[in-house]
């Protein structure tokens, strides 16, 4: 396979040039704004349920998986700077065969569950705020009501939370930081001695488990169009709001295991982070930190829909989804926006917390793996490649060993994963045989989409995270 220039053309690159408006603060804002949002608050509980007093060195674990993967998206988006990322990486790398179709399709699937993992949790925190015990159905329709408000917000193109985004990233930030720095004083030592840890299975699948939390350090990649100095930038920008954020996650772990009873965990365990502040801040803490997550599990949904939409269109740009995912409407790819509400619809109301958090963070392990894969195929050095093996191989492992640890605890679980894997290359080819569609080779996507930037999945889109 003939590979692509690495920076394009010098005409395209002199006119990227000058809208280039990211500097490294900014970059390195866009990271962690992908990754402290609705995950942590989401299953915080489900992985201290499963590596119990090494909750902090499960959240250590997951954070090495994502900073090897981002050596790799660090490469590859200073290669091919393009708002399609992952996309194109894939595309860069294997061509537009069913196999980069089949990944494509489970990417977009990957983040309906990640929406509806963010409604679950919004869902969660909600109940948790009111009064009693609500019954199943008041959840149902709170996270269902988020789902079409946003939706609709979208479709009318509304951006008020979008506005709001540098807030909302900022306040988070700050009552995490201060639920940390109060928890410390009366936080119990003992619940993490080595005598309360897991074993080493449970360990390892509590950190997969929280892997959700991390995999918005890619929406970096998706910025690259519009960072001054890529070269520079980009790299620093992955390895710092990574390195930042596994330091803020570990020691939301340690505070959390030492403020609450494994007991209590279980018991508030969709909004955990919540209850660990109840006791360094009392219930205004418990209140304070809820709201945070409202707050943060909503703008997620809105970054997470608005650029799934906008991913879905890129996907059907390269023939691998139907013809009207690539038609626009006011502007905007509302196909893509309702069908991907629909789904997430269904998904957030038939499964639980355990297996969306499952789903998502084993379809993200697979596709970051993918992206590994690529990065080693497409390296200039042999250390590069062996970097690059080395992530890809401990996404893999670490796929397994997620597996493994939830295959008797949630063996329900385990077969969606399956189900939604096979599905997306079952779908793909299927598709490609019964349409007939000609799928353009990924030269001529890549020639096609640059001279379109704007249309693809644009730099704020994302998901927390």
């Amino acid at each position: 396979m003939e590979n692509p220039p690495a920076r394009g053309t010098p005409s395209s690159t002199e006119l990227q040039g000058k809208h280039r408006s990211l500097g490294l603060a900014s970059t390195v804002a866009i990271g962690i704004g992908g990754m402290v949002g609705g995950g942590i608050f989401a299953v915080l509980g489900l992985s201290i349920e499963l590596a119990r007093g090494a909750a902090p060195i499960a959240f250590l674990i997951a954070g090495g998986v994502a900073l090897l993967t981002a050596t790799s998206y660090a490469r590859l988006s200073v290669a091919y700077p393009s708002r399609g990322g992952t996309v194109t990486f894939l595309n860069e790398s294997f061509g537009s065969g069913v196999f980069v179709g089949g990944l494509n399709i489970l990417l977009w699937f990957s983040y309906v569950v990640m929406i509806s993992l963010y409604a679950t949790a919004f869902a969660s925190y909600a109940d948790s705020l009111l009064p009693g015990r609500p019954k199943s159905v008041v959840e149902h329709l709170l996270l269902s009501g988020v789902i079409v408000v946003i939706a609709i917000l979208n479709v009318a193109r509304a951006s008020i939370v979008g506005r709001a985004e540098e807030w909302i990233v900022a306040a988070k930030l700050a009552i995490l930081v201060l639920v940390v720095a109060t928890a410390f004083h009366g936080a119990h030592w003992s619940h993490l001695a080595r005598g309360q840890w897991a074993n080493a299975l449970a360990i390892v699948g509590g950190g997969m488990v929280i892997f959700v939390a991390y995999e918005g350090f890619e929406l970096i990649s998706n910025a690259a169009e519009d960072v001054r100095d890529p070269r520079r930038t980009l790299p620093r920008a992955l390895y710092a709001s990574v390195g930042i954020v596994i330091v803020l996650y570990v020691l939301v772990a340690i505070v959390t295991v030492g403020s609450l009873t494994f007991g209590q965990v279980h018991s508030a365990s969709s909004y955990v982070l919540a209850e660990a502040a109840r006791p360094g801040l009392g219930q205004v803490g418990f209140v304070l930190v809820a709201v945070a997550a409202l707050l943060s599990t909503t703008s997620a949904i809105n970054a997470t829909l608005y650029g799934t939409a906008r991913l879905s269109w890129t996907i059907a740009r390269s023939g691998e989804l139907p013809e009207a995912f690539d038609k626009k409407v006011w502007g905007r790819p509302i196909e893509g926006l309702l069908v991907t509400t629909g789904l997430t619809l269904v998904v957030a109301n038939s499964f639980d917390l355990r297996s969306i958090a499952l789903t998502g963070s084993a379809a993200f392990l697979i596709i970051f793996a993918a992206v590994n894969a690529a990065a080693a195929r497409l390296a200039k050095s042999r250390m590069q490649r062996t970097l690059a093996v080395v992530a890809a191989l401990a996404c893999f492992s670490s796929l397994v060993a997620l597996i493994l640890e939830e295959r008797n605890r949630n063996p329900r679980g385990v077969i969606i994963v399956g189900g939604l894997v096979a599905g997306s290359f079952v779908v793909e080819a299927a598709y490609r045989k019964l349409s007939g569609r000609v799928i353009p080779s990924h030269l001529a996507l890549r020639a096609r989409v640059s001279h379109k930037p704007s249309a693809t999945r644009p730099s704020s889109a994302g998901e927390e995270s």
